[in-house]
């Protein structure tokens, strides 16, 4: 079923039967694989027809007669990650009783086929027509259809392996993305003076850079940030193609279709689409159909006083003047002399009305309640409770020593099994460091040494109130002065010292008397009085014997050490 792989094939244009339209066309090799992929679904297939294809991007859908009853199959055209994202929302929609085509399962329960490295899908065949796009009523209904769409993505969450797709944080980047493009737009017209079009796009672009900036600056001072800081599934989906063809009446109301495009977004970015396009079409700005299509929206999906602002900044916007100017960058010469004097007509005709008509409609803004956007902390419930502090789980391979519900258990070398609840235990840290000093430094022998060195003791108490043992009971068979001994703080061993153990190692006893002259000179260095030489070799003898008692106390410790991971 791999053998062929879909790929686009736009590039056919010269090699096709003359008369041929490209969007009617799709290779032999597409049409023999979307047959093998009917016969994983419990069907029989009497007829297929081409509905229309996407050459360029590599899609298709058609019309199918079965014993099940008219159906479509489509290919959907974008990697299987992306479209399993809009696969999972279609479904979604179903469920959540959107009026949108039901996905048809296969024969081994899958919403999905994959094959020539695209996913294939099966939904019921719609009957629908398309809304009257002359009056305010067909486009009212559009709107709310929209509204109600919008509604019901909302939670929606993407399936597992699927390729999230957002724009919902990218505003800001569009935004300024479409600025320097329109600079671009002044650098092309500079550059093709002798053009027919350079001279009234120079005229022009700086009043839509202007305008863009200033809606831009509008923006930042807006409430987006907090806005999206509510997350993607609190918003849901935007269509991202939605329009007369891809919203049409049918059962019940307005059925949308082509949900390829899905993504996480603010959803009225649609609307703003809907409503720019509308206006467009119509050659002015109708204040009274821009209110009756927001009307409309607000019924299907409730709108509040910042998502309207952020509407308004978005129609702000010269987005249509950079819709259709955009195609300069591709083939400058010919665009600016065929197309470009007749659009930029066109556009500034229709932008003549758009600012009074966004200033009447901005007083529209009280009519909408303030919306909520804080965001609400989250409680995390733990499922790893803390076990208690002296109880040391067995070293056998039981899995089941800690149970993760709530209770954790261990089972000691003694045989008993304390049981420990988070919620009905409490412990008490205490400070016992003049009491632990004490017994260290009686058991070393140098009680004020021991006493100046800080230990943690720590007594524990069942929920009863009766003290638990002090000492671990890992440690409970080891002699008391090893038991009881006060932590270790690890000395700094000068450099003089490392080189007497070398010395020991075999080593020439010159070694030892330059290590002695280096400690004297360093002393020496101090500025402190001068000792003769006898002083100086008394002082030498101390100095080996406080490295031997430090070495001493060093073996001891790392001696206490092993004996305790032994046992």
């Amino acid at each position: 079923m791999d053998q062929y792989q879909v790929v686009p094939w736009d590039h056919l244009v010269d090699t096709v039967s003359p008369g041929v339209v490209l969007e009617q066309y799709v290779p032999p090799e597409l049409e023999e694989l979307a047959y093998q992929v009917m016969k994983q679904y419990d069907m029989q297939v009497s007829s297929m027809v081409l509905v229309t294809s996407k050459p360029d991007k590599g899609g298709a859908i058609w019309k199918i007669e079965t014993n099940k009853g008219t159906r479509s199959i489509k290919v959907l055209h974008r990697i299987p990650q992306r479209s399993l994202f809009s696969v999972g929302a279609q479904q979604y929609l179903v469920e959540q009783g959107a009026r949108v085509p039901a996905l048809i399962p296969t024969i081994e329960g899958q919403l999905y086929v994959e094959a020539g490295g695209k996913l294939w899908i099966v939904t019921d065949w719609i009957a629908l027509q398309q809304a009257s796009k002359i009056d305010l009523e067909g486009a009212s209904a559009l709107c709310k259809g929209l509204g109600e769409f919008h509604f019901h993505t909302k939670g929606y969450v993407p399936p597992h392996g699927s390729a999230r797709s957002s724009r919902l944080y990218g505003w800001i980047k569009n935004y300024e993305k479409i600025i320097a493009k329109i600079g671009w737009f002044k650098h092309i017209a500079e550059a093709y003076r002798d053009t027919a079009g350079s001279d009234l796009l120079l005229q022009v672009v700086d009043d839509f850079d202007r305008q863009a900036r200033e809606a831009l600056d509008r923006f930042l001072t807006s409430s987006y940030a907090k806005m999206t800081a509510m997350g993607e599934s609190y918003w849901g989906l935007a269509h991202q193609d939605y329009g007369w063809s891809n919203g049409q009446m049918g059962p019940g109301g307005i059925w949308v279709i082509d949900l390829d495009g899905v993504a996480y977004d603010l959803p009225f970015r649609d609307l703003r689409k809907l409503i720019t396009s509308t206006m467009d079409d119509m050659g002015v700005w109708d204040l009274t159909w821009i209110r009756g299509m927001i009307e409309a929206y607000n019924q299907g999906n409730p709108m509040d006083r910042e998502m309207f602002e952020i509407l308004w900044i978005d129609m702000a916007f010269p987005n249509e003047f950079y819709k259709h100017v955009k195609e300069i960058v591709f083939d400058p010469v010919t665009f600016m002399n065929m197309e470009l004097t007749p659009i930029l007509q066109r556009v500034l005709t229709t932008e003549s009305t758009k600012a009074q008509a966004l200033q009447e409609l901005w007083k529209d803004i009280d009519k909408y309640p303030a919306g909520d956007y804080i965001v609400q902390p989250v409680e995390m419930e733990w499922d790893l409770p803390l076990p208690p502090i002296g109880v040391v789980p067995s070293a056998s391979s039981d899995a089941s020593a800690f149970a993760f519900d709530g209770t954790a258990s261990a089972t000691l070398d003694g045989g008993e099994t304390p049981t420990w609840n988070e919620q009905d235990s409490t412990s008490t840290l205490n400070l016992q460091s003049k009491e632990i000093a004490n017994r260290a430094g009686s058991a070393h022998g140098d009680g004020k040494e021991a006493a100046s060195e800080p230990s943690l003791a720590v007594t524990v108490e069942d929920p009863a109130g009766n003290p638990l043992p002090i000492e671990p009971p890992l440690f409970s068979a080891l002699p008391a002065a090893e038991a009881t001994s006060t932590p270790v703080r690890r000395r700094r061993v000068p450099k003089y010292a490392a080189k007497s153990r070398r010395s020991r190692k075999g080593k020439s006893s010159s070694l030892k008397r330059k290590s002695s002259r280096s400690y004297s000179n360093s002393r020496q260095k101090t500025k402190r009085p001068v000792r003769t030489k006898r002083r100086q070799t008394t002082a030498k003898r101390s100095l080996q014997q406080r490295r031997s008692a430090a070495k001493r106390k060093i073996r001891r410790t790392r001696r206490q050490i092993r004996t305790r991971k032994t046992a």
